[in-house]
């Protein structure tokens, strides 16, 4: 599998709770280890989008493909 796909996978697991709170997450580009996502809807103006970005959707990343090292806001 793809990693682009493997992340997306994780970013469909992430999904619902962020939609939840009228959120999504995109993806925006994987280079070098480093995803690149937005963060949309409620979540883009949330003042924890931040705190969402790495304990939420990186920490669940990392944990599932070891190769990402970061993931960042587009």
């Amino acid at each position: 599998m793809e990693l682009k796909e493997k992340v997306q996978q994780v970013l469909d697991k992430v999904r619902p709770g962020l939609q939840a709170d009228g959120g999504d997450v995109e993806l925006i580009s994987i280079e070098d280890g480093v995803v690149k996502v937005a963060l949309r809807g409620a979540c883009g103006s949330c003042p924890f989008s931040l705190m969402t970005l790495k304990q939420g959707i990186e920490a669940r990343i990392k944990e599932e493909i070891p190769e990402i090292k970061e993931v960042v806001s587009a």
